[in-house]
């Protein structure tokens, strides 16, 4: 016989989802990739990398009226990576991606707080990096403001150590966690109004990084400052994307910054049912070869670099940074397949937007290729790309002509598979 505690247990559980939405889904995402120059020149005595990952991804979201509560756990695993029979995971990636509340405050705000992914626009300042199997996110929390076709996010975070002994307590807040634009401290402010065809958003965006002395002791914070515009358009067969920003300020341990911008336009024109053609460029400042007492390198900080300037990630994608900057020319074609398959090909043409010491600013050209085909359930995506390097690029990437391999290039194969397990319906 059920007890009567087994029994109201399940009564109020089912009043619970009776009165929200559960949803519970998934995601499995291995890739295999060949790599013989992707990310920089690979000398012509070095191996050509192969490896395949994995990304298992489990999702839990639950809401109300009065608030959304969100889980996602990852795992990103290296094929082989752990020894047999090993108990446990040796790399350690097993990690919380996203934990946040979304709780309604009434008459279109709220606030969201807790590890969350952000992503705006095109994703150029900030932005999900999806492609990377560890994926971006961020410890904040945003008030939100949604109306019609306007919205306003203000976004606020402080980092902080709590396994560091010295980090937490009551004289002092230390941060000790620095690299990749780690931030100790975040505030910015995002608006964005959609007319019909047409869209315009602004940015102003303060990082705060901590500084450390010669004893690499902490020493204060340095503030940088990224403010821009994105503008979109979409009407008939036409697009147009545009990004404007400016960096001023100081980047980690007082570097100044000054004269930084990065500008894109973007435009896309249908040219039947089948093909889609796209022209763009893209400018991001960089230093002069004789700069050292500041920086005029602008560098994108948390968006989905990979997205931009070639999918070999030559450029911002943990690199690149106080640089020649970069000066992007690229056109696209996409062609629809079928229903469920297309290609795409991409020729891009990189230069510095300052010179390389030796006067050079030709830095090359690649091409990418990416095929995709949805299945039933799942999808699957090929890739291949290639590099055609200037003489410039063997002297950014402090590889000698003579000593590169003949051929720099990269493929790989990807399979999605987006499962979902249980969703209710809200009564």
């Amino acid at each position: 016989m059920r007890s009567p505690y087994k029994i109201a247990c399940f009564v109020f559980l089912c009043v619970q989802i009776a009165n929200a939405q559960f949803t519970l889904d998934g995601q499995f995402r291995p890739r295999t990739e060949y790599r013989h120059g992707f990310g920089s020149i690979i000398p012509d005595a070095a191996d050509a990398g192969f490896a395949i990952s994995t990304r298992a991804r489990l999702n839990a979201k639950y809401e109300t009226e009065a608030y959304q509560f969100y889980l996602s756990i990852q795992d990103v695993m290296v094929w082989g990576e752990n020894r047999q029979i090993l108990p446990d995971d040796q790399n350690d990636s097993f990690a919380v991606f996203e934990a946040w509340a979304d709780i309604s405050l009434g008459k279109g705000w709220s606030t969201k707080l807790g590890r969350q992914v952000i992503s705006y626009d095109d994703q150029r300042i900030f932005g999900g990096l999806d492609w990377a199997q560890q994926g971006r996110n961020h410890d904040a929390g945003l008030l939100k403001y949604k109306k019609d076709k306007f919205m306003l996010d203000v976004g606020l975070a402080f980092s902080q150590d709590f396994d560091n002994p010295a980090g937490f307590q009551s004289v002092g807040t230390a941060y000790n966690t620095s690299g990749f634009f780690t931030y100790k401290t975040m505030q910015y402010l995002y608006a964005k109004q959609q007319w019909d065809n047409f869209s315009v958003s602004i940015l102003a965006l303060n990082n705060g990084f901590q500084n450390f002395d010669t004893e690499e002791e902490t020493d204060g914070v340095s503030n940088l400052q990224t403010i821009g515009t994105h503008l979109g358009y979409e009407g008939g067969s036409f697009s147009a994307n545009a990004n404007l920003f400016l960096q001023i300020g100081e980047r980690q341990n007082e570097l100044k910054v000054g004269g930084t911008y990065l500008f894109g336009l973007d435009l896309g024109y249908k040219a039947s049912d089948k093909v889609t053609l796209g022209l763009g460029t893209e400018v991001i400042s960089g230093n002069k070869a004789d700069t050292t007492d500041k920086t005029e390198a602008f560098f994108p900080l948390y968006g989905t670099n990979h997205k931009f300037n070639g999918f070999m990630d030559y450029f911002y994608v943990g690199n690149h940074a106080n640089s020649v900057g970069l000066f992007d020319i690229h056109a696209s074609a996409k062609f629809d397949l079928g229903k469920k398959s297309s290609l795409l090909i991409k020729v891009l043409n990189f230069s510095g937007e300052q010179e390389l010491p030796s006067g050079e600013k030709s830095l090359g050209t690649e091409i990418d290729l990416v095929f995709s085909k949805a299945f039933n359930g799942y999808g699957l995506a090929v890739g291949y790309s290639q590099m055609f390097a200037a003489d410039g690029m063997y002297e950014l990437k402090g590889i000698t002509d003579d000593l590169a391999a003949s051929s720099q290039n990269w493929a790989w194969v990807q399979l999605t598979i987006k499962p979902q397990f249980l969703k209710t319906k809200k009564e």
